[in-house]
């Protein structure tokens, strides 16, 4: 054995190892200063020297947004819109994706090189078009103007992973279903689908992370504070003379729990996914 080699294999390896220690505590000490700071009261988050664990353990934070149906219903607000975008996404996605996917048509190239162009097209460009598109519309500070503006920036991010996923499936499957004669929509629901779980979850999990954390369209295309969600509730913690800060980092704290909990649970179906719907369409 050469031991000049397994010296430096071992010191590669212990310098990635560190690498990837610094990259951790670099991007988790924001969120962990964030979660302890939440148990604190404001005087205590700005003392000098700064201390990660208080004396003063308290919920309070907590208790008041928990307690408060104006702060709910920035959480409600959120959960109704997002889980709307991932419904109505992954049923337009799975349609598109099949169309694309088993079907040549006249325009197909073309329609692939827009979906793919709206989404390299910056967001804050659309802003001024959309608020008063949808103040024509009559969709200003509702459900449907903000569930239709994030639908446009999910879809095609969709439609090209699942058009993806569904090249990696063979054509013969739809064929066994044609020769038992059954037609191109039970090939779809009943045989398509269900083998394509892991990329409708990435797809889903994408684009409620979308919806959930939205700050700007949220803003702009709502007035009423019963028709804010979690991102503006958070803002709207920062008063004209004094900030809640304990309740900022409660709230933000609340705010991150349904996205982990989602990747802890869906995490194993969400990598296979990407993987293997990050193919030519």
């Amino acid at each position: 054995m050469n031991l000049p080699n397994v010296r430096h294999r071992g010191l590669k390896r212990t310098g990635v190892y560190a690498g990837l220690v610094l990259g951790a505590l670099f991007a988790g000490l924001p969120v962990l200063w964030m979660a302890l700071s939440s148990f604190k009261s404001n005087s205590e988050i700005f003392e000098y020297p700064p201390r990660l664990i208080t004396d003063n353990f308290s919920f309070d934070a907590y208790t008041t947004i928990l307690t408060d149906p104006a702060k709910l219903r920035f959480f409600v607000n959120s959960y109704v819109i997002g889980l709307s975008v991932v419904a109505l996404t992954l049923v337009v996605a799975i349609f598109a994706a099949y169309a694309f996917s088993r079907y040549d048509f006249p325009l197909k190239r073309v329609l692939n090189v827009v979906v793919i162009s709206v989404q390299a097209v910056p967001p804050i460009t659309l802003l001024i078009p959309y608020f008063g598109l949808m103040v024509t519309l009559g969709l200003y500070n509702t459900y449907p103007g903000l569930i239709l503006t994030y639908l446009v920036f999910t879809l095609p991010y969709a439609i090209i992973m699942m058009t993806g996923y569904f090249n990696t499936l063979p054509k013969e499957l739809d064929e066994a279903v044609k020769v038992d004669g059954a037609g191109p929509l039970t090939a779809l629901w009943r045989i398509l689908v269900p083998i394509s779980v892991p990329g409708l979850v990435s797809v889903g999990l994408y684009t409620f992370m979308i919806a959930w954390n939205e700050f700007l369209f949220a803003l702009t295309l709502t007035r009423t504070e019963d028709m804010r969600t979690v991102p503006i509730g958070i803002q709207l913690l920062m008063g004209q003379h004094s900030y809640e800060w304990n309740e900022m980092m409660a709230m933000s704290v609340l705010g991150c729990v349904p996205i982990l909990v989602l990747f802890l649970f869906f995490q194993r179906f969400f990598i296979g996914g990407m993987s293997a719907g990050a193919v030519k369409i």
